[in-house]
């Protein structure tokens, strides 16, 4: 995040006192409306709501939301920006099959890096170290991470080891012999291949006395992968963040393992069968939000898609409400008329079994599907069977099904590890198989 000149540096010290001031509070519609206003002004520049009357707050209330399938089939038309003025241009990962255009200006990454930077204080100390295993291409999760590192000055490396040529395992390994990172910021399918490799060559008890915390980013992760992973590190392991790379980051882990939604850089809606409610008036639903310090692409009331809870009254302190994410519907598969997702699969998976990794296999017709789980390269197989019938077990109560078959394997593809921030858990996790 350079700053190159007196504007950008008025820009980062706006945005430093405004979240200060204003961080880890719930806020009245007085707060929003004054907000919004500048936000529905920035947005009627675009195109796609260029028929927008004068703002209201009643008049906001009363658009219709803003679809994701609408700026992937116009993105251009909801942006403002010049593109060749913008500071950096990303694309979203394309896992519903095709990408969208997001370019951002330095306004856009200033307030979201230094949104986080602050929020993030409780668990990102000062005197740690950072390892980004996160893709540098097209997606901005690293970028982030590393604008976060540079406004707290906090020492920092990029180390992917997916990228061909550049960095692997083996590079991965010599540079923490140099650098001795306490921090590893990456997504759950990484850590899990990475915990293998050490496992098989015996060093993880060695390797992760120096990690204090894993931060986990670009998939959902779910409560029981978490505190498996805690248990081979020894280290505190968080969801880190949600977001997206059309709105930038909603919210961020505190230091009790909870994500609050960032309220003061976003307006909150819950979207339910009985219409579009506020925050406070209902606890789950599908979450829409309106960014308020979105630049290049400012959007109104976005449909995320994305199925949330919403609570309140964490240890913390944080007063803003806690967010757990479910997942998107479209991304729930239908087996034997049961619908699965990812955080009801993954808590079974990785609570009744110690596997470094999974993969459903399903019928065509989807009358049945299949589990193979991949067996840690150290584990004795004569353990598979107690571990195979506590995963059964746990299917039927928790899910309603059973699997046709479930097995451990040796190895599973790469797709299964390479990390969530550019694949989406049906490409990655899920298999249709003919002849089941």
């Amino acid at each position: 995040m350079l700053i190159s000149n007196a504007n950008l540096l008025a820009t980062l010290l706006d945005a430093r006192d405004s979240v200060k001031a204003h961080l880890g509070r719930e806020y009245s519609s007085e707060y929003y409306d004054r907000r919004l206003g500048v936000v529905w002004d920035r947005a009627r520049e675009a195109k796609a709501y260029r028929h927008l009357p004068e703002y209201e707050f009643v008049t906001f209330g009363e658009q219709p939301l803003t679809a994701k399938e609408d700026i992937k089939e116009t993105p251009w038309d909801f942006i403002v920006a010049d593109p060749a003025n913008v500071a950096k241009y990303y694309e979203t990962t394309g896992t519903t099959g095709r990408v969208t255009p997001t370019p951002r200006t330095a306004d856009d990454i200033i307030w979201n890096t230094v949104a986080v930077a602050e929020a993030w204080r409780e668990v990102l100390r000062d005197d740690d170290r950072v390892a980004i295993l996160l893709p540098s291409d097209v997606v901005p999760v690293a970028d982030l991470i590393a604008g976060v590192c540079e406004y707290r000055g906090i020492p920092h490396t990029r180390n992917y080891p997916f990228t061909t040529g550049i960095s692997d395992w083996d590079r991965l390994l010599g540079l923490w012999d140099a650098f001795r990172p306490t921090v590893l910021f990456a997504a759950p399918g990484v850590v899990l291949q990475l915990s293998r490799l050490l496992q098989n060559r015996g060093v993880l008890q060695s390797v992760s006395e120096q990690i204090r915390a894993i931060m986990l980013l670009g998939e959902v992760s779910t409560p029981a992968l978490r505190e498996r992973l805690g248990s081979w590190w020894e280290a505190a392991v968080f969801d880190a963040s949600y977001g997206s790379t059309e709105t930038g980051t909603l919210a961020v882990a505190c230091g009790q393992g909870q994500q609050h939604l960032m309220t003061a850089t976003n307006y909150f809606e819950l979207a339910t069968e009985a219409g579009v409610s506020a925050l406070d008036s209902v606890s789950s639903g599908t979450l829409v939000v309106t960014p308020l310090n979105l630049f290049a692409r400012p959007l109104l009331r976005l449909d995320t898609g994305d199925e949330v809870s919403v609570d309140r009254g964490c240890l913390c302190g944080n007063l803003a409400p806690t967010v757990t994410v479910h997942g998107r519907k479209s991304d729930a598969i239908a087996v034997a008329g049961h619908a699965l997702d990812i955080r009801s699969v993954e808590n079974i998976v990785y609570g009744a079994t110690a596997a470094t990794g999974y993969l459903i296999e399903v019928a065509a017709d989807g009358s049945k599907a299949r589990i193979l789980l991949e067996r840690r390269r150290s584990a004795d197989s004569h353990d598979d069977a107690e571990q195979l019938t506590e995963l059964h077990r746990r299917s039927k109560h928790a899910l309603g099904i059973a699997w046709s078959e479930a097995l451990f394997v040796n190895t599973l593809p790469i797709t299964t590890k390479s990390g969530g921030s550019q694949k989406s858990w049906k490409r990655s996790n899920i298999r249709v198989v003919e002849g089941l």
